[in-house]
Parts: C-alpha cells; sequence; structure tokens
C-alpha cells in the first residue's frame, strides 16, 4: 500500500465498517491533586493492542506559577513506559540513576523488565513560571522470556526521530516503522507508534503489515468507511483490512500496536506479569522496600491496601 497521503475522492474504497472491531471511549481517572487523565487501556472488551496493554491521555491541563505534577517514586515489573508529550515538561528520574526532563514530540522509553522504581515531576523552571501540559502514556507488555530482563531507559529527542512530510500530513515515526522510514528506538518485540498530523480533506492509509492496529484520535475529526469519530477516541481494527482515514476537521492521532504476545497478561497497580505469582513478589519487594531507591527522593508511593 502506498504511504501518500491525499485528498481524493475515496468513492469505490473497499475498506467496510466492518474493519472496525471496537470503538472505545476513553474513560476519566482522577489521579489527585486535580490531575485527571483518559484511560483508553485496559479495557473490559479489549485488554492490548500489539502489547500496547495501558494508554492514558493527560491535559490539555494549565499549571499556574508554583504548581506542577509529583508523581512520586512508583515501582513497574513487566513492561515499558512510552511518555510522549505534545506541550510541557516532565523530568524523570529512575532507579538506574536515569535523570532526563521529557520534552514535546522525544521519545521516551523506560524498560521496567525485572524491576525498576521512578518518579516523574514538573522541573522547576516550568514549575515556578507554570505551564500547559498535553500529552499520553502508554505501557508495553514484554514478551514471553523478556519480562524479567535488565532495567534500562532510552531518550531520543524529537529532532532524531525520523519525520514524513507532504502536503497536509505529518508523521513522526515514535517506534518500529510507518510510512518507509524506521525509528532508531531499540525494542525486545515488533510493535510501532507514530505521531500523524493531518489536515482537513486530506487522507492517510493505516498500513496492513501490522498485525494487531489501532488509532487514537487525539483531537480533530475522522471518517472511516462513512463513519464519523472525534476525539479522543481509541478505534481498534481488524487484521489484514485495508484501512483510510479522512480528517473532516484537522486531526492529531497516534497510530499504534505490533504483533499480539503470546497470551494475556495479569494486570494490578504499576505491575503486568504473566505470572500472577510474580506480581505477589512485586507486591511484597515494594512493601518491604527491596526495589533500588530513585537517587534524591525520599517520598514514594505506597502500595495500594
Amino acid at each position: 500500500m502506498s504511504w501518500m497521503p491525499s485528498n481524493d475522492p475515496i468513492l469505490g474504497d473497499p475498506q467496510s465498517c466492518d474493519a472496525l472491531e471496537l470503538v472505545i471511549v476513553p474513560r476519566t481517572r482522577d489521579l489527585g491533586d486535580g490531575f485527571a487523565v483518559r484511560r483508553a487501556l485496559p479495557h473490559g472488551k479489549r485488554q492490548m493492542v500489539g502489547p500496547f496493554i495501558f494508554f492514558d491521555h493527560f491535559g490539555p491541563v494549565q499549571f499556574i506559577a508554583g504548581q506542577g505534577m509529583d508523581v512520586r517514586p512508583h515501582p513497574h515489573i513487566g513492561l515499558a513506559t512510552v511518555t510522549y508529550l505534545f506541550d510541557g515538561s516532565i523530568m524523570h528520574r529512575d532507579s538506574e540513576g536515569n535523570i532526563q526532563e521529557i520534552q514535546p514530540g522525544a521519545m521516551n522509553l523506560m524498560t521496567a523488565g525485572r524491576g525498576i522504581a521512578h518518579s516523574e515531576r514538573t522541573p522547576d523552571v516550568q514549575r515556578t513560571n507554570g505551564q500547559q501540559m498535553l500529552g499520553l502514556q502508554s505501557w508495553v507488555a514484554l514478551p514471553a522470556g523478556r519480562e524479567e530482563i535488565a532495567p534500562s531507559f532510552q531518550h531520543y529527542d524529537a529532532a532524531r526521530l525520523p519525520t514524513v512530510t507532504d502536503t497536509g500530513f505529518k508523521a513522526r515515526i515514535i517506534a518500529g516503522s510507518a510510512f518507509g522510514a524506521a525509528s532508531p528506538v531499540e525494542m525486545v518485540s515488533p510493535w510501532f507508534y507514530v505521531e500523524v498530523s493531518l489536515d482537513a480533506g486530506m487522507k492517510v492509509p493505516l498500513d496492513t503489515d501490522h498485525e494487531e492496529r489501532a488509532v487514537y484520535v487525539v483531537d480533530g475529526e475522522v471518517q472511516i468507511a462513512g463513519e464519523r469519530f472525534e476525539g479522543p477516541r481509541l478505534l481498534i481494527f481488524r487484521p489484514g483490512d485495508r484501512i483510510t482515514i479522512t480528517a473532516i476537521r484537522a486531526a492529531r492521532m497516534m497510530f499504534l500496536g505490533g504483533d499480539a504476545l503470546e497470551g494475556p497478561r495479569h494486570i494490578w497497580w504499576n505491575f503486568v506479569s504473566s505470572s500472577k505469582e510474580r506480581i505477589e513478589q512485586a507486591k511484597q519487594d515494594w512493601k518491604a522496600g527491596r526495589f533500588a531507591h530513585v537517587p534524591d527522593e525520599t517520598e514514594f508511593i505506597p502500595l495500594p491496601e
């Protein structure tokens, strides 16, 4: 399939509404201190899309001067987190000693593996001045045999990620391959994650090569096979069908998915594993303080009781 966007008529396009398996309207969750997110995954009808097992959309939120986000140190196992911002900044610190200011358009992949702890806070300058923030955090479950790998962190700023542009179209390849370009990010299983911006009246195909595929409409409005969808929505498609997405209003979207994992995962709080016993062990390890500590942090989020 050609990746090229266009504004040509789509009469006779063989796609149909049957290609759309599930439409998820994200539900709002309050994380405290007035900070709310929209959560699309996991969902009662769908745990994962490819290895994506968790998908949160936060903002737009305006922090006034002196305020900010303070997610205290907390643990993860069995997954990799992807933090992606459209607006604002977050300071990442983890128990491996990584300190990184996350900025819009950058790829930040923290692989928890056998265990990592991290904090996410508003940087000092932005806390002093105030900032608007808009972004996404997703979790990618690790495949069997790789759930206990060593923890690590990868950062690629926006300038290092490939972009594909054309009239009324722009795509940033955050992970995997799409539109003839490949991200430099190292992955332990095949998946893809792409930011796509599309002007009104333009259309773009969703690659058929990936086993499981979804489009998250962040904002704007799109049409697929005669049906219209406003953001925020997660649209999950059946494998193999050709999909064409047309922007009714200028739209910002995330294309995501990849190979299905070999089986379901258990998820409890910040822990993901193919083994219930492993999650129970992680609970006890966090409660007993056996996770490595985040340097220069004295606070932490206690295990939910």
